[in-house]
């Protein structure tokens, strides 16, 4: 069932959102080389803390985990395309970090994702990230009431389609607001014009994650969690909680 929320909803998801926001900054920030993973979810564990904010994706179990995350951070690094459980591994020069992260405060939840280099950027890394912000940016664009789902999905995979990237094909999007992960799903592959109808009131989690290899195919790590390239070409992944309104669409997970 999809929920539409309250201005008052989302003036409390924006106060949600705004502590995503703080924890990704906080992890990036400490993000360098020789640094190891579990540094960075620490740090974001300091501001959900801080905040007194809850972490939906700590203890988080779908049905194709076959543990609890075990995080309150996704840490995914160069050929991880999301889902990459911050552990011991240290960061070396020129690794693509993905982040993503969640918060969820007086019962309404934001959820967001950056991509950046550590240390020496390789330029092809700096484009993927580039398609990927630039796909979340027509995706959110295309956010606007009496537009439908397919009209983000499809400004999204114009976007990829334009860069020659890939994306997971049964990953993407996502309704949000008490829980993390509510309807309507929020394909990054879709038609226009197709779809839930966008109306003041509805929010979203939406996530182009790019592949630079240009295929859609994708295969799991031992872990069960974390989601890797077919071919190890590098991946990004960028996040932002958006809600519909009558004004445009407003991101919710800004500092």
């Amino acid at each position: 069932m999809v929920e539409i929320k309250t201005d008052t909803a989302l003036q409390a998801m924006r106060e949600a959102g705004r502590v995503v926001a703080h924890a990704l900054a906080a992890a990036r920030a400490v993000a360098s080389v020789g640094v190891r993973l579990r540094e960075l979810d620490e740090a974001a564990r300091s501001v959900l803390s801080e905040a007194r904010a809850r972490s939906p994706f700590l203890g988080y179990r779908p049905a194709f985990a076959p543990s609890p995350f075990p995080a309150v951070l996704c840490a995914s690094v160069n050929d991880a395309v999301a889902h990459g459980i911050p552990g011991d591994y240290r960061l070396r020069d020129g690794d693509l970090v993905s982040l993503d992260c969640g918060a969820q405060l007086d019962g309404w939840t934001g959820d967001a994702a950056i991509s950046f280099t550590v240390g020496t950027p390789r330029p092809a890394d700096l484009e993927l990230i580039a398609a990927t912000q630039q796909a979340l940016d027509a995706g959110i664009a295309a956010a606007t009431v009496g537009h439908r789902i397919g009209d983000i999905s499809h400004a999204i995979s114009t976007v990829a389609g334009r860069a020659r990237c890939g994306m997971p094909s049964d990953f993407g999007g996502h309704g949000i607001g008490r829980s993390m992960h509510e309807d309507p799903h929020v394909p990054n592959h879709g038609r226009p014009g197709r779809g839930f109808p966008l109306r003041h009131g509805l929010t979203l989690a939406i996530e182009p994650m790019l592949m630079a290899g240009g295929r859609n195919s994708y295969r799991t790590d031992l872990d069960g969690w974390t989601l890797r390239t077919i071919d190890g070409s590098r991946a990004a992944h960028i996040e932002h909680t958006v809600a519909i309104t009558e004004d445009g669409p407003r991101v919710l997970t800004l500092p």
